[in-house]
């Protein structure tokens, strides 16, 4: 015992330390990066009117920082994004499970989900903002929108791909109708579903940057684009950035989540 004791810490350790090298790699691999791009910014190899320096960028962020704009704009979108991808995803979800647990509605209307799913989402944004206006609304509906079918097709996937003997099993057993989409199919098609709404994060961003860049006066989407009508190279690179770290934080969340939601899911098998 004593023996598995010590190797189950030195192989933690290892991985900490691999993790740690790993970390410190990405950290070196980015700085060198940075430093290429600012010597051939000040050696005139980069013009600055299409390609911003990093200093350039930096003076950008910490002006937006100072007076406040970074964070009124910031919060708007992800307020948006938030919003969005919280209503995409459950609506994703429970009509994932909902229609894929009846075969014969999902055989029904499948072409018409396909259909509203293949039209491109940036052009619903001109009708998005007829009906909803262009205010936050507009933005959360159009993130929204964009998150759905994404969730949907992958929840509606893992719901196809149960075990058939497991079904059976429950089947044999008496299981109510509930009691197998608890303990069969929500379980089983999880991994599917959790891997929809990781997919999903960085498109309701993108619904909520496109819904700002068409039609708004806030947000981050709306510094890119006044940005970009004044020629500012390095603002439009500056709010890249900050897009950049939203979509890294977010992300880092639906891991958590995820991490969470599997041990969940690895207990309600073994119920089973």
């Amino acid at each position: 015992m004593s023996a598995t004791m010590e190797a189950l810490a030195a192989s933690r350790t290892a991985r900490g330390r691999q993790r740690m090298s790993l970390t410190i790699g990405r950290v070196a691999l980015l700085a060198g990066f940075l430093a290429l791009w600012q010597l051939l910014a000040m050696r005139g190899f980069v013009d600055a009117k299409i390609v911003a320096s990093p200093s350039a960028i930096a003076q950008h962020l910490i002006a937006w920082a100072i007076d406040g704009t970074l964070l009124f704009h910031s919060t708007i979108t992800i307020e948006e994004t938030l919003a969005g991808f919280a209503i995409g995803a459950i609506f994703g979800l429970v009509l994932g499970f909902a229609i894929g647990s009846n075969r014969l509605i999902a055989e029904l209307v499948d072409p018409f989900i396909f259909a509203l799913y293949s039209i491109p989402k940036v052009a619903l944004a001109p009708l998005f903002v007829v009906w909803f206006g262009i205010g936050i609304p507009m933005k959360i509906i159009l993130a929204a929108v964009t998150v759905l079918f994404i969730v949907f097709y992958n929840t509606l996937a893992g719901v196809r791909n149960v075990e058939p003997a497991l079904l059976d099993a429950m089947w044999l057993m008496g299981a109510t109708r509930m009691q197998t989409l608890l303990r069969v199919v929500i379980p089983s098609a999880l991994g599917f579903a959790l891997t929809g709404v990781r997919i999903a994060i960085p498109y309701a961003l993108i619904g909520a940057i496109i819904g700002e860049l068409i039609a708004s006066n806030r947000g981050i989407g709306y510094l890119i684009a006044s940005s970009g009508s004044q020629y500012d190279t390095a603002g439009v690179f500056a709010a890249l950035f900050v897009l950049t770290i939203l979509a890294v934080v977010l992300n880092a969340l639906v891991d958590l989540l995820e991490r969470r939601l599997s041990a969940w899911k690895s207990d309600a098998s073994v119920r089973v």
